[in-house]
């Protein structure tokens, strides 16, 4: 009997691991990702001392070597985590900016992929033999600390290839000078509001091959670089149908992307954008897992060598026609008469707790004709009337007493800001208010104009029946 359970083990492994060996990399990859996401990383605004220890404990893996390049201004460790025995050297840097860190995660994330040995050692196999992965998780360590794009000098490191100012700046040049890198993977964040073309879908990953020169030409070093695009994003589709852009192209002397394509490095930018309900970008993160590992896979085989850079053109482009929030048809009375407006809304957000957490404040960005635009999310306000939220006439005390006030209830009377005396608590509290707290607005700074906060009630005869309140949408 346990000779017949064993045999039944063994065939249904060997089934399993050829049903895997029938899909494509990125299918195999995209559905085991769950096994390989790192458990201790599960939100965006995470710091140096975070990741760190993930980085050094690769040092007791076996085929992992792990280098300090230098440090930041500040004095924290950059690490180069290098993996792999090919002679293709492939070299990939996150977190030049300091507030762009799904590629971090995701990287977190290929690094236990690597560490394990399963049903997917044949990729992990191809990777080793053909190819030498080198990747800085942060490179802008001090940046990440504040959340803010640029390092302490206040300089885009991004924007530094050529001067070399800041130490990062001048350990990542060393880095592909001693490698001689054959391509380059440039990790970054991009807006959520930008969309594929002018659609309706955000653009969730974009891409670059970025030009060497003014003239925007294609040599075999630019040329691969397209070619891997190609590759990734006939993958992507099959997740994000529609949902991928191109970047524009113009040529910035001073952008290390540009310059390590005219340095001899095959370079492909890859800009994390928006996806909806993601706002801690982790199914992005999953997306950049896949892409990355998908991209390695296809410079270890050659296989980008088959793909045509014509397609690289047919990406849509880069655009930006998105907004959080659009309401559109809405009325709008002024001295006696009506107008018909759209109003387009986006939830910017605002750091606190030593830029460890942050709210949403609901800001309105466009007023007027939208039909060219779209939002995430869209409300036909046809046949309602907006009128400017009102300030409640009593300062509460504290956030607990704005609690018992009922929010509902306070939109029906045609409120939607509450001043509270003392503040303790109000940035934590904000997403289970359903109010928009200050501390001295009033109501004309909810009249719905450009910039004022996007707090206003829909009324239908008469009755309120919706209400936005900090750039959400409630029914009354």
């Amino acid at each position: 009997m346990q000779r017949i359970f064993c045999l039944f083990a063994f065939a249904f492994c060997f089934h399993m691991v050829s049903a895997q060996k029938g899909k494509p990399v990125s299918q195999q990859l995209y559905e085991a990702y769950d096994q390989y996401k790192e458990p201790s990383i599960t939100h965006r605004r995470f710091k140096h001392h975070a990741i760190e220890p993930l980085i050094l404990r690769l040092k007791e893996v076996s085929g992992f070597t792990i280098t300090q390049l230098g440090a930041s201004i500040e004095g924290r460790a950059i690490y180069d985590v290098a993996w792999g025995e090919g002679k293709t050297q492939v070299l990939l840097w996150s977190q030049m900016h300091g507030d762009e860190t799904t590629a971090t995660m995701a990287g977190l994330d290929v690094f236990n992929f690597l560490c394990q040995s399963d049903e997917l050692n044949d990729i992990r196999e191809t990777l080793r033999k053909n190819i030498t992965i080198h990747f800085i998780p942060m490179l802008n360590p001090d940046g990440a600390q504040l959340f803010q794009r640029r390092n302490i000098l206040d300089v885009d490191l991004n924007r530094d290839a050529l001067r070399l100012t800041s130490p990062p700046s001048v350990l990542l040049k060393k880095m592909r000078d001693s490698l001689d890198a054959d391509f380059g993977f440039n990790l970054h964040d991009q807006s959520t509001y930008y969309t594929a073309g002018i659609s309706a879908k955000p653009a969730t990953i974009s891409f670059l091959a970025p030009a060497f020169n003014y003239k925007k030409d294609m040599n075999r070093v630019r040329k691969n670089a397209t070619k891997l695009i190609v590759l990734l994003n006939e993958a992507l589709q099959q997740y994000i149908p529609g949902q991928v852009a191109r970047y524009d192209d113009d040529f910035e002397p001073r952008a290390f992307g540009d310059n390590m394509q005219n340095w001899g490095t095959s370079t492909v930018l890859i800009e994390s954008g928006g996806y909806m309900d993601d706002l801690e970008k982790q199914q992005l993160r999953k997306l950049n897992f896949m892409a990355i590992l998908t991209g390695l896979h296809g410079i270890a085989e050659k296989d980008y060598r088959r793909e045509k850079v014509k397609n690289y053109e047919k990406i849509p482009k880069n655009e930006r026609y998105l907004y959080d929030l659009v309401v559109r048809g809405l009325q709008r009375e002024v001295q006696g008469k009506y107008y018909l407006l759209d109003v387009a809304i986006n939830h910017i957000e605002i750091d606190f707790d030593e830029h460890n957490h942050f709210y949403t404040v609901g800001s309105i960005q466009d007023v007027g004709d939208m039909s060219t635009y779209h939002g995430y999310r869209e409300f036909d306000a046809t046949g309602m009337t907006a009128v400017a939220g009102k300030v409640y006439p009593e300062p509460q005390p504290d956030i607990a007493a704005v609690r018992k006030l009922g929010a509902r209830a306070l939109m029906r009377d045609g409120y939607t800001t509450v001043a509270v005396r003392n503040l303790t608590g109000y940035e934590a509290a904000i997403p289970t208010l359903e109010l928009d707290i200050t501390s001295n607005r009033t109501e004309e700074d909810n009249a719905i104009k450009i910039g004022n906060r996007a707090n206003f009630i829909l009324q239908q005869d008469g009755k309120p029946v919706y209400a936005i309140v900090n750039g959400l949408l409630y029914t009354l």
